[in-house]
């Protein structure tokens, strides 16, 4: 897809590319809120034991565990 400079384009066509995004947009289903943020809180709660930012990371597979500690004589 080329790369359009908005700058470059007349008003008009400006106005075009509103209009046709406008009627893409307008195709597209729609949901309550409070349906969506449902349906993501449980997709969450069933995942919550394999999800490592809340049980975190075990000692053995952690990547970023010390190694040593820093001795200064």
């Amino acid at each position: 897809m080329p790369v359009i400079n908005v700058d470059d384009l007349t008003d008009k066509d400006k106005a075009l590319m509103e209009v046709n995004q406008l009627k893409l947009e307008v195709k597209l289903e729609r949901w309550l809120t409070s349906k969506c943020c449902e349906e993501m809180k449980e997709y969450i709660q069933e995942r919550v034991e394999e999800d490592t930012l809340v049980k975190g990371i075990s000692e053995e597979k952690n990547p970023f565990k010390e190694k040593g500690g820093c001795v200064i004589c």
